[in-house]
């Protein structure tokens, strides 16, 4: 059966109370976790995510003079990797598990380029219609300007091959109108397939079918990741009847949101006496993105009921250094659902102007995409965030952040149009 966990109240001002005597657990002891990892709208195969992990934690493991060792998984679940840490004297057994939505991601990208640009249409008339365009703007630049992108990168696409195509026409129709007409189409599409090749390079496809797949059922969930939701439920649920003394889940980017409704779900259901500790660690989320849409009623009702209750530690990590998240974006609040007596998210900033060194942060200062996935890497100037830590060092996530205050530029104004919950 799992061990006792400590239990700590935090509220806004970082102040705690234990409800537990476990908290005279020496960690030396042993620590065993299970983490649970969300990606994002990621078509990637999972071991992008070992082989990342793998990387940075050696070198932060290098920079904060500790020792991670990986091996090959061992639980069950269909992709996954076992981290030995040994952080302050302390021996850590972690076993991570991607909770795998890729094919998903895939199957919604197979789209071709009418398709595409008849998505670049519909999403656009969703935020806009909606006005949540307009509001999310006044959030953060950042991401909105990412959200932009795609749009007027295709938009601008379309008008080089449009404009490459009448020329050519013109050439043409000097032969025979047909050849002329025949001629400026082919062109068209040509360019417009090369345009699409080289997308590995600018990703304005990919950003389209992010954001479209967000909007398709204007915040709602699609049924087929409602199903695979249901699926990642169960597999935590099971784990926190084992012998843990945390069940971590991570969500990252549009991750976090499926966390976030995951976890609501599994504590509606109930957990079984004795469950095991939980923590929900969200980085760099999007959550305004689908919770200021009109029908993400679902979301919203879940935002509210994590927010309030005091099963499940949630801290929110983001740094106003990443232009693809809403950072310090406090996701409830802002939402306009906030009930009486909310405590979660702990919104804090993973600081990377001052947590990477000058040299490093001009190095990755304009790689956008890159930056986004900075909460999985390591920081040669780490402060208190350290990914590597939170998931492979010997204290919770609700004790490590026990005494933290919240960011003081977080940002919890209510701005979303649409409030109506589930």
């Amino acid at each position: 059966m799992p061990k006792s966990p400590v239990r700590v109240e935090l509220g806004h001002t970082g102040e705690h109370m234990q409800h537990s005597d476990a908290s005279d657990r020496t960690p030396a002891a042993g620590f065993r976790r299970r983490v649970f990892y969300i990606p994002g709208y990621d078509p990637i195969h999972p071991r992008r995510y070992r082989e990342l992990y793998r990387k940075e934690g050696s070198d932060q493991s290098r920079i904060s003079g500790y020792q991670l060792d990986l091996k090959p998984k061992t639980v069950k679940g269909p992709y996954g990797w076992h981290v030995t840490g040994q952080i302050g004297g302390a021996l850590v057994e972690t076993d991570v598990e991607v909770l795998v939505w890729a094919d998903i991601v895939k199957t919604s990208m197979e789209r071709g380029i009418a398709g595409t640009y008849l998505q670049l249409l519909r999403t656009a008339w969703v935020y806009i219609g909606s006005g949540a365009l307009f509001r999310l703007m006044r959030l953060r630049k950042g991401p909105m300007i990412a959200a932009l992108y795609p749009i007027v990168f295709l938009l601008v696409q379309l008008a080089l091959a449009c404009v490459c195509g009448w020329g050519l026409g013109m050439l043409g129709s000097q032969l025979h109108p047909l050849l002329g007409w025949i001629a400026g189409l082919a062109t068209v599409w040509a360019l417009l397939r090369t345009f699409r090749r080289w997308d590995n390079k600018v990703f304005a496809y990919y950003l389209m079918h992010d954001y479209a797949y967000s909007a398709q059922f204007g915040g709602g969930n699609p049924p087929e990741l409602e199903a695979r939701m249901a699926q990642f439920r169960a597999a935590i649920r099971a784990s926190v009847t084992e012998d843990f003394d945390e069940v971590l889940v991570v969500g990252h980017s549009s991750g976090a949101h499926l966390a976030v409704s995951i976890l609501s779900d599994l504590l509606r259901e109930g957990l079984p006496e004795g469950a095991t500790e939980l923590g929900l660690l969200s980085l760099g989320q999007v959550v305004p993105m689908v919770s200021f849409l009109p029908e993400a009623r679902r979301l919203r009702a879940d935002l509210a009921y994590l927010s309030v209750q005091d099963r499940v530690a949630w801290v929110d990590v983001t740094a106003p250094g990443d232009g693809c998240a809403f950072a310090l974006c406090d996701p409830v609040a802002v939402s306009g659902v906030a009930p009486e007596g909310k405590r979660w998210p702990l919104v804090v900033s993973a600081a990377f102007t001052q947590s990477l060194s000058p040299e490093r942060w001009a190095e990755l200062r304009w790689r956008f995409f890159r930056l986004h996935f900075q909460y999985l890497c390591a920081f040669d100037r780490p402060r208190d965030y350290d990914y590597f830590q939170i998931t492979a060092g010997p204290l919770t996530l609700r004790a490590r952040y026990a005494n933290r205050v919240a960011s003081k530029s977080r940002i919890e104004t209510a701005l979303s149009g649409y409030r109506s919950v589930e």
